[in-house]
């Protein structure tokens, strides 16, 4: 692991724990044990007190390095996967460095910040025979497979335009990710749930067209600083007859910490002949418990994401989609590995590679969007809002354009 925040928390410690004495199992592969052996953070206090907390001996044998030279001493043993769960813009150089060391990779979103690390990412991957991967959990989530199964099959036709939001609550920007929150957005951070969700569920016949958007500050920091409270993103794609289908995205971490959803999202996607509406508040289940309630527990908590459970047969779990996309891409990585003869092993990676869901040579609209989102915030936050970001024009693949001023700003010249 490079990081051991939240999200190691939340998702990855449960399927190490799990999965070091209960194994990931398919008939190509049969069983495949899996062993968190070392881990790269800044302090190495989380992974101290974590190791001091479990009874899962097996868990009592991590390596933690920490400091400057932590990512370099960690890929010097001999882990075959690495999982980089950092803050995003801090995503690349970890990445960059376990793929050159020839180690599977899975990224948390946003993978990267411009195409041109991306680029080299998957160049690097390519070259090196390995898995570059990025997760995605809520194209695992149950509502979300039906939206893409309807659309798939023909029930739901040509979609036209979308509503997503994700409020997130004050204790994600001033608590757990304070420390590098600075000159960030809440849209790069969870925006892109979204912008993977809809590439992937409406495409990909279709092409990206322009992306625009707009924020609001003076919450998180100053009220004409880099640090935005709120994002309006708005992007806009083109079908192959020509029309054009736009999603407005909304995302925020400001939310009062007591608001009874916690983090709320809610989606609405328009087609042809239908409406599709999901909202997590309103599909689950509402909790109050004197005393506990939203603080400790939430009031509508998503227990599809991720919930721990007593079993009717007796045992503990702790399951959902956000941890079955994690144990999904172990899979991928041992039917890459140990799935057949030596020799075919070329054919197993060529097969994975081509899952479009998370595979990073797949990601190339999501961060076009995030690359065209961050230069629209830097230029609105140096007094330039407005801006529009156009997709595969003349000038370029990322054109840039101010209010104006006919100039353009190239900010990746290739097709995106």
């Amino acid at each position: 692991m490079v990081g051991f925040g939240m999200i190691f928390d939340e998702t990855y410690r449960p399927v190490f724990e799990r999965r070091c004495h209960d194994p990931l199992y398919t008939v190509e592969t049969g069983p495949v044990y899996l062993h968190l052996s070392a881990v790269a953070s800044r302090t190495g206090e989380r992974v101290s007190r974590y190791v001091a907390s479990t009874t899962n001996a097996a868990l009592h044998q991590i390596q933690s390095f920490t400091g400057v030279a932590a990512i370099p001493d960690l890929l010097r043993t001999d882990c075959h996967v690495v999982c980089v769960a950092t803050p995003d813009d801090r995503h690349f150089d970890a990445a960059r460095s376990a793929l050159i060391a020839k180690k599977h990779v899975l990224i948390e979103k946003p993978s990267v910040l411009s195409l041109v690390e991306l680029d080299e990412l998957t160049q690097l991957a390519s070259e090196n025979g390995v898995l570059a991967k990025v997760v995605y959990h809520k194209l695992a989530d149950p509502d979300h497979k039906k939206l893409r199964t309807l659309y798939r099959d023909g029930v739901l036709r040509h979609v036209n335009n979308g509503y997503c939001s994700l409020l997130e609550p004050k204790s994600i920007s001033g608590g757990q990710f304070a420390e590098w929150i600075t000159g960030r957005n809440p849209a790069t951070y969870v925006a892109v749930h979204y912008l993977k969700l809809v590439d992937f569920t409406f495409g990909p016949e279709w092409s990206l067209c322009r992306v625009s958007a707009t924020g609001q500050r003076g919450l998180v920091g100053t009220a004409t600083g880099p640090t935005w409270d709120s994002v309006q993103l708005q992007v806009v794609y083109r079908h192959p007859d020509l029309r054009e289908a736009a999603f407005d995205i909304h995302t925020s971490w400001v939310t009062p910490d007591n608001f009874p959803g916690y983090v709320d999202q809610e989606v609405q996607f328009r087609f042809d002949n239908g409406v599709w509406n999901a909202h997590q508040r309103k599909r689950g289940v509402e909790l109050t418990v004197e005393n506990r309630t939203p603080g400790e527990l939430k009031n509508t908590p998503n227990y599809h994401y991720n919930g721990t459970f007593l079993e009717p047969w007796g045992e503990r779990s702790q399951r959902g989609y956000g941890i079955e996309v994690i144990e999904r891409f172990f899979q991928e990585v041992a039917f890459v590995e140990f799935g057949g003869p030596a020799a075919d092993r070329v054919h197993r990676l060529s097969a994975m590679r081509a899952l479009a869901y998370n595979d990073l040579s797949a990601d190339r609209n999501c961060v076009a969007i995030v690359q065209a989102l961050e230069a629209i915030l830097g230029r609105a936050a140096t007094g330039t809002p407005g801006c529009v970001v156009n997709v595969n024009e003349a000038f370029g693949g990322l054109v840039l354009y101010e209010p104006g001023n006919a100039a353009p700003l190239v900010l990746y010249r290739n097709r995106v």
